[in-house]
């Protein structure tokens, strides 16, 4: 039996876009580079609903519902980004490329880094370009078909990696790339979680009424 509509919708919808942007950047026939940052940000948005509905209502201070009333989940949310906000503060430097293989990914990352670094060298899959102040290993998660530059040593220059990432982003822009054949299974799964909630949301009004009596009243 699902859940009631108000909660199902609400821990679903966010994380069913993040699905949908993810299958749409991955039915392209270009790479798409963000930053570790952005990255980290859209899964925050994407899981925000899912810890709404859990975590935070689960362990709802009762004494400060009875102080602000619905107020509190503007508190409780506003605490969730400053600490999505400190994730992101905290997190390494690190770039992200969607689709694209990292067989497709190193000529293009070697010719950018002996663009911008004359003395850019290899070690297998990691990459140190000194001048830049970057030092860099290669993660591909073959299954979503992406590739992160992740930062190696805690040395490291930002403005270095802004100047890769700009670089990298022009190089990439006329690269064709095979659609990631997984992008399909994604953009159906994002379709099916939204109808899904929206479905049993409008046809459960009542259900909904009483839900949010539940979760603004107290």
């Amino acid at each position: 039996m699902l859940p009631d509509p108000l909660r199902l919708s609400i821990a679903l919808v966010p994380l069913a876009s993040y699905c949908l942007l993810i299958g749409l950047l991955n039915a392209r026939r270009r790479p798409f580079i963000t930053t570790g940052s952005a990255d980290l940000a859209a899964l925050g948005a994407a899981l925000s609903g899912l810890i709404l509905v859990g975590p935070i209502e689960l362990f709802r201070p009762e004494a400060a519902s009875a102080e602000y009333g619905r107020f509190v989940w503007v508190f409780m949310l506003v605490f969730y980004w400053l600490c999505v906000l400190l994730t992101v503060l905290l997190a390494k430097p690190r770039l992200v490329i969607y689709n694209i293989s990292i067989e497709e990914l190193r000529p293009v990352l070697a010719e950018t880094a002996r663009t911008i670094d004359a003395q850019a060298r290899w070690a297998g899959d990691s990459l140190a370009m000194p001048t830049l102040g970057v030092q860099l290993h290669l993660e591909p998660f073959d299954l979503m078909r992406n590739v992160s530059l992740i930062s190696s040593g805690n040395v490291q220059d930002l403005g270095g990696w802004r100047k890769l990432g700009g670089e990298l982003h022009e190089r990439l822009k006329p690269l064709q790339v095979t659609p990631n054949p997984r992008a399909l299974g994604i953009l159906l799964a994002a379709v099916l979680l939204i109808t899904v909630s929206t479905v049993h949301m409008l046809a459960n009004p009542q259900h909904v009424a009483q839900a949010m009596q539940e979760i603004f009243t107290y």
